[in-house]
C-alpha cells in the first residue's frame, strides 16, 4: 500500500489536491492514535520535523518537566482522507515518530521501538517480517443520539449473505473506502457471531502493516458512523458467543527476498527457521500475552468453546492450537498466531512477536514439535501429558508472565515496560474493585 513520497511531492500534492488541514499522527502505549492538527500552512514545517507538542499529556509518555516532544512524520504515510473531504478542503495525514528535544528516537514511542527491534532481524540476515492481519470487529446499532446499543446489526453467522447478513452494505463500503486510499482487500465476510465481520487485506512489512492497521480501525469505524452504526474492536463485547481476534500471520524474508519459512526439500515445506521461529513463539507466548491481550476483556475471549486459542501449541491443520500453518507453501508460508486481539497496540505486539521469534531463530533452544489432537477436548492432565501449557487466563497473570521474560522486557524496553506494567496494574485493580453486574445478579438477593 504504501507509497514513496519526497517532501516535494507532499508540497506539490497537497496544492494540486486543495488539502486545508494535517493530521500528524502516533501511538499512544495503549494503541490509541493521537493528533496534531495543523493547517495547510504549516505544511513544511511539519514536513521538518519541527512541530512540537506536550508529551506529558499522553498516555504513558513522560513527566511534566519532560514535556516536550517533536513529531517527525514519515513521508512514505501521507495520506488523503477521502472520507473527510468539506467543503473548504480535504484532509490528509501524515503518521509520525516521536523524538525528544535533543534528536534522539523517544523510548517511549511504540513505532520508534519497533524500529528498534526490527534493526536485530536485519542484522540476523533477514530483509522483512511480512505481517497479514486478520482483524475482526462488531457492528451495533446506535441511538439517537449516536451513542452505541447492544443490538447487532443482524442475526447472521458465518459466510452469511443478505438480507441475513444486515451488514453486508457497511462493509461493501468499508471496502471500497480502503481500496479508495490503496489498501489491497484480499476477502470481506460475515464471521460466526452476530454482527461480527471480517476483512483481510494484502500482507506488508512489519512497520507499515502496523501502520495499515491502524489507519484500518479508522476507516471502519468512520463509514459505520456514516451508516448509523458503531464498529468495535473490543475482543469480547458480548458473553457467551465468539470473540473478536486479529489473527497474525508472519514470514521472515531472507536478503534475497525468499520466504524463508519454506523449505522443498522437507515433508512439510517448513524450513529450519520456520522451526525454530514457532519454537521461540511458543516460549515467549506466556510472557508476550499481556501486550497482545492487553485488557481486562481479552482473557473473556481466551476461553474454551468460542474457536479462541487457550494452550500454547502448533500444528498444520489443528484449528485449537495457538498457532497455526496454513496449508499454502513456497512464497505464502507462514504461521498464523491466533491468540492476538485488537485491542493490542500492534507496534508493541510486533515488537515483541518479533523478539520471541527471533529467539527461537538465533538461539539453540529445543525445538517444540506440534501437537494434532483437538486439545479442546483433553482434559487438564491430558494437555500436560503432551507438553501443552495454558495461555494465562486474567490480565493479572498475564502481567506475571511478563515480569519474568527478559526477551519480551528487553523487545519493550525499559521504558515502554515500565509504563505499560503502571497503566495494567491500575486497570487491573480498577476491575477488581468494581462491582459487575453479574454479581449483583448473582448474590444480591441470595445474601
Amino acid at each position: 500500500m504504501m507509497a514513496k513520497f519526497t517532501k516535494e511531492e507532499i508540497l506539490r500534492s497537497a496544492k494540486e489536491e486543495n488539502v486545508r488541514y494535517i493530521r500528524l499522527m502516533f501511538t499512544d502505549i495503549n494503541g490509541v492514535i493521537k493528533s496534531v492538527e495543523v493547517p495547510v500552512g504549516r505544511l513544511e514545517t511539519a514536513l521538518d520535523g519541527k512541530v512540537m507538542f506536550d508529551g506529558s499529556s499522553i498516555e504513558g509518555f513522560v513527566r511534566i518537566m519532560e514535556a516536550d516532544m517533536y513529531l517527525r512524520p514519515d513521508y512514505n504515510t501521507w495520506l488523503i482522507f477521502s472520507w473527510e473531504e468539506t467543503a473548504y478542503g480535504k484532509v490528509a495525514r501524515l503518521i509520525c515518530d516521536v523524538y525528544t528535544p535533543d534528536g534522539k528516537a523517544f523510548a517511549g514511542d511504540p513505532r520508534s521501538n519497533l524500529k528498534r527491534v526490527a534493526a536485530r532481524m536485519e542484522k540476523l540476515g533477514f530483509s522483512a517480517l511480512n505481517i497479514g492481519f486478520e482483524p475482526e470487529f462488531f457492528l451495533f446499532k446506535t441511538d439517537e443520539h449516536g451513542n452505541p446499543k447492544m443490538e447487532f446489526t443482524d442475526n447472521g453467522g458465518y459466510f452469511d449473505l443478505s438480507p441475513i447478513d444486515g451488514a453486508g452494505d457497511c462493509r461493501r463500503d468499508i471496502v471500497l473506502e480502503l481500496e479508495r486510499i490503496g489498501f489491497t482487500i484480499e476477502a470481506s465476510h460475515h464471521e460466526v457471531a452476530p454482527g461480527q465481520n471480517e476483512i483481510n487485506f494484502q500482507f506488508s512489512n512489519i512497520i507499515e502493516a502496523c501502520d495499515n492497521v491502524q489507519t484500518f480501525k479508522l476507516v471502519v469505524k468512520n463509514v459505520a458512523r456514516r451508516h448509523g452504526l458503531h464498529a468495535t474492536f473490543m475482543p469480547k463485547p458480548v458473553a457467551k458467543i465468539n470473540g473478536s481476534g486479529m489473527h497474525t500471520n508472519c514470514s521472515l524474508a531472507d536478503l534475497e527476498g525468499n520466504n524463508a519459512f519454506y523449505d522443498p526439500k522437507d515433508p512439510n515445506g517448513l524450513s529450519l527457521v520456520a522451526r525454530k521461529w514457532l519454537t521461540g513463539i511458543l516460549t515467549h507466548a506466556q510472557g508476550f500475552c499481556a501486550i497482545t491481550n492487553p485488557t481486562v476483556n481479552s482473557y473473556k475471549r481466551l476461553v474454551p468453546g468460542y474457536e479462541a486459542p487457550c494452550y500454547i501449541s502448533w500444528s498444520e491443520h489443528n484449528r485449537s492450537v495457538m498457532v497455526r500453518i496454513p496449508a499454502t507453501r513456497g512464497r505464502t508460508t507462514r504461521t498464523e498466531i491466533r491468540s492476538v486481539d485488537c485491542s493490542a497496540n500492534p507496534y508493541l505486539a510486533m515488537a515483541t512477536i518479533l523478539a520471541a521469534g527471533l529467539d527461537g531463530v538465533e538461539n539453540d533452544l529445543p525445538l517444540i514439535g506440534p501437537v494434532n489432537e483437538n486439545l479442546f477436548a483433553k482434559s487438564a492432565k491430558e494437555r500436560a501429558a503432551l507438553g501443552v501449557e495454558n495461555l494465562p487466563e486474567n490480565l493479572k497473570e498475564a502481567l506475571l508472565a511478563l515480569s519474568k521474560d527478559e526477551v519480551i522486557k528487553d523487545a519493550l524496553g525499559a521504558h515502554i515496560y515500565k509504563k505499560f506494567v503502571e497503566l495494567k496494574n491500575h486497570e487491573w485493580d480498577d476491575f477488581r474493585m468494581s462491582i459487575t453486574e453479574w454479581e449483583l445478579k448473582r448474590y444480591l438477593n441470595m445474601m
